[in-house]
């Protein structure tokens, strides 16, 4: 009589389980490299936020920089940035609502603030005007407060 070779399984086993180790090592690996990404992502974002809204608004007040063509005023309890205030057509900069908005109408026409264009996502924007220095203090997101001073250069008769 012949007698069957005794199979051991354990060689399977132990190749099933090193691949098993091996599938969780790459899992982890890619879980905290998809975690770091994601923060970086993020970061970026609200760093990308931050400068576009500045950037915004240092632009728009470029513009319109002439004498006596830049103002805050306070409307309703809010701070708006006039641009054009001597000229027949005006732009409205303010925050409204969880955004930084934008109002370009007739200067006969009353300023409704729902009518605005939305620009862009803030928590926050305060400004003022103190002879020919503009300062903005933007909160682009909770907990976060950039401050901006521009010197109006139409004040000093560099008209643009």
């Amino acid at each position: 009589m012949r007698r069957k070779p005794i199979q051991h399984h354990i060689d399977g086993l132990a190749a099933l389980l090193l691949f098993g180790v091996f599938a969780v090592c790459v899992l982890a690996v890619l879980l905290t490299g998809a975690d770091a990404y994601r923060r970086l992502t993020q970061r970026d974002q609200a760093a990308y936020d931050r400068r576009t809204c500045e950037q915004y608004l240092t632009t728009r007040v470029r513009q319109a920089d002439r004498t006596g063509s830049v103002a805050i005023e306070n409307r309703g309890g809010t701070d708006v940035l006039v641009l054009g205030a001597d000229e027949e057509y005006i732009t409205y900069i303010y925050h409204y609502e969880g955004w930084l908005m934008e109002l370009y109408i007739w200067s006969g026409e009353p300023m409704v603030p729902e009518e605005g264009r939305q620009l862009l996502e803030a928590e926050g924007l305060e400004m003022s005007l103190e002879g020919s220095l503009l300062t903005f203090k933007i909160s682009p997101a909770p907990g976060v407060t950039d401050t901006m001073l521009l010197s109006l250069r139409g004040e000093e008769g560099v008209d643009a």
